[in-house]
């Protein structure tokens, strides 16, 4: 009969066992992009996890007066205070049509969060190297200063939205009118 100890030690042995194939699985995933991916308008966007604090829905939002047009406001967001950018508005000219279900991602930014309404979430989504596509009218207008890269699954056109380099943009920095 096995008593306890016998019994862990049989458990090590066997988690050693599948732990040795672990860095193989890595190394294969090396060249595996992931970012949460939206839409603002018609084009399809994906962000770095790291530039995205979080996902939430729109908070209650109280107008800035003499703020810029695509600066919604401030909303309180579990006690903390962050302004509302509709990035459709900031990159588009374009508002933002508000519906129920919407979304905001919270991004980092020096001085504090900023939360920036999407028009729909899509969640995560991976590629690898063999998914590069030419940017291809993902980077016109505005959009061309924060893609940088694209890419494809199956018609659609994912572009590499820089979240980072929008909140260091001086334009975006200076909400006021």
């Amino acid at each position: 009969m096995r008593g306890p100890f016998d019994i862990l030690a049989e458990y090590e042995r066997r988690s050693l066992g599948h732990a040795v194939a672990a860095p193989t699985q890595a190394a294969a995933t090396d060249n595996i992009w992931r970012g949460v991916a939206y839409r603002i308008g018609t084009r399809r966007l994906v962000s770095r996890f790291a530039d995205v604090v979080e996902i939430v829905p729109v908070p209650a939002v109280t107008p800035v007066p003499g703020a810029q047009a695509w600066l919604l406001g401030v909303g309180n967001l579990r006690g903390n205070l962050l302004p509302v950018v509709d990035l459709k508005l900031f990159l588009e000219g374009e508002r933002s049509v508000l519906h129920e279900g919407q979304r905001v991602l919270v991004v980092r930014q020096s001085g504090g969060d900023v939360a920036v309404l999407i028009d729909e979430l899509y969640g995560q989504r991976s590629f690898d190297e063999h998914n590069e596509a030419p940017i291809e009218g993902s980077d016109q207008g505005r959009y061309a200063h924060f893609i940088d890269n694209a890419y494809r699954t199956g018609e659609q056109i994912w572009g590499v939205f820089d979240l980072d380099r929008l909140t260091r943009t001086p334009e975006f920095r200076q909400a006021a009118a």
